[in-house]
This record gives structure tokens, C-alpha cells and sequence, in this order.
């Protein structure tokens, strides 16, 4: 007789890394060209003045200065001033 009821493959499972997305620098820091503001999943936030967008969807900047959030008819943008 088994001591334990069968735990079945529930027990296997093994809990996997986090992917590190999410707001890298926020609105009023300094940035240089080529620093991520943003890592994401899909456009949360839209790409704005001074500001590119990857493959992945990362959002970059494309000159130096400050960042900035806004919005425009219900969307997020993000720009570098």
C-alpha cells in the first residue's frame, strides 16, 4: 500500500523562469539611443516621437534625452523628448 494518494503528473511540473518584461525606465528618466524602455507582449504601449519598436515588440529609443507616456485616443505612447 501505497503512504501517498497518487500524485499523478502534477508533481512533475517545474515552474519556469520569469521573461523579465515590463517598464524598464519610466517617464522623466534620461536615456541614450539604443537603451529598452519597455519590454512587452503585443503593443501595449504604441512607439512615439524618437522612439522604435522591435520585432518582439520592445520598445527602444532612438535618440537621446527624456521619456514621456502619453495618450491619444485610448492608447499608451511613449516618446523621447
Amino acid at each position: 500500500m501505497s503512504k501517498t494518494k497518487s500524485g499523478g503528473k502534477v508533481a512533475q511540473h517545474t515552474t519556469r523562469a520569469g521573461k523579465r518584461r515590463g517598464v524598464k525606465k519610466f517617464g522623466g528618466e534620461k536615456v541614450k539611443t539604443g537603451m529598452i524602455i519597455v519590454r512587452q507582449k503585443g503593443t501595449k504601449f504604441h512607439p512615439g516621437d524618437g522612439v522604435g519598436i522591435g520585432r518582439d515588440h520592445t520598445i527602444f529609443a532612438m535618440k537621446e534625452g527624456i521619456v514621456s507616456f502619453g495618450k491619444k485616443r485610448d492608447k499608451a505612447y511613449i516618446s523621447v523628448v
